[in-house]
């Protein structure tokens, strides 16, 4: 693929980073809803913060998120406490 220059190219990877961000963040959070659910059969509407969606992410054996660092050409892993600060970001952006 061929840009006319660097930041055009540079657009086009910061926003399929955040596409990706989008989907794993909109995956995490399902998952989560899904948990809620299986919880919950009989309640039809179900709410949660984000310290209980925190909660959720700190009581899973693991997780992390390995994101591509184009400088290096490997990927980097990111810890719990960058994936929480990924959700607050998108879930600020969902509210606005």
């Amino acid at each position: 693929m061929d840009y006319d220059s660097i930041s055009q190219a540079m657009d086009g990877i910061f926003d399929k980073f955040d596409s990706l961000c989008y989907l794993a963040c909109a995956g995490i959070c399902g998952l989560y809803e899904r948990k809620l659910k299986d919880l919950n059969p009989a309640t039809g509407n179900i709410t949660y913060d984000i310290a209980d969606l925190y909660n959720f992410i700190d009581g899973l054996a693991d997780m992390s998120a390995l994101v591509y660092d184009h400088r290096i050409q490997a990927f980097l892993p990111n810890d719990r406490q960058w994936i929480k600060q990924k959700l607050f970001q998108h879930l600020k952006k969902l509210a606005h």
